[in-house]
């Protein structure tokens, strides 16, 4: 394993558990089932700690992307 393979690695460990840390933006299935969410035209914002987790997870998600095409190139 190369250097950039390890960086790459905890980036990934890194997206996924911000992924797991974010809210669910639905309620899913369950919701159109019992009749939850007739909130159709309330548009909530995120803030505080959810905004802070949503553009971590975006920007490692550029970054994981950046370095899978730069890994891809130098072993080409």
């Amino acid at each position: 394993m190369r250097w950039y393979d390890i960086i790459f690695l905890v980036i990934a460990l890194i997206i996924i558990v911000l992924s797991l840390l974010q809210g669910g933006k639905s309620e899913g299935a369950s919701g159109a089932i019992t009749g939850g969410g007739m909130n159709i035209f309330v548009k909530q914002k995120e803030r505080g700690s959810e905004k802070v987790i949503t553009i971590l997870t975006f920007s490692f998600v550029v970054v994981f992307m950046f370095l899978a095409l730069l890994i891809s190139v130098l072993n080409a």
